[in-house]
């Protein structure tokens, strides 16, 4: 019973801190308190990145360049996927300022492969899609 409990908090705790590109962009729809965070250098969200995300390259997440930010939102870091880990540092340096934080499965690679559009100097188009989970 014990390693079915340890499991249960394990999943629980994923739940907890991440998010797929369909939950993400199912709570854009509706409106909730969630916002994207890119944890990528300027350059590549410019050149491309999810619609109304703001950027602040993890290397430069610090007290001063958060001051502005809402602490009541929840706010979903994200770089270029599964081979990136820009997002988990940058969750991690948002959690320690005292952010409410999760980070999006797959980054904005998956977005893209979920059909979702992307804004920035070269972006995707999006497509019809509709996630099987």
């Amino acid at each position: 019973m014990k390693q079915a409990q340890k499991q249960i908090e394990f999943y629980e705790n994923k739940l907890n801190y991440e998010m797929d590109p369909s939950d993400l962009y199912e709570a854009f729809e509706k409106g909730t308190d969630y916002i994207a965070l890119d944890a990528r250098r300027k350059f590549g969200f410019d050149k491309e990145h999810i619609p109304t995300a703001i950027n602040i390259p993890y290397i430069e997440i610090t007290e001063e360049s958060t001051k502005s930010l809402d602490k009541t939102k929840t706010y979903v870091c994200y770089c270029d996927g599964i081979g990136c880990n820009a997002s988990t540092k940058g969750a991690l340096k948002m959690t320690k300022l005292g952010f409410k934080v999760k980070e999006l499965i797959g980054g904005i690679e998956w977005w893209k492969f979920d059909g979702y559009a992307t804004n920035g100097t070269k972006p995707t188009k999006g497509s019809e899609f509709e996630c099987a989970c």
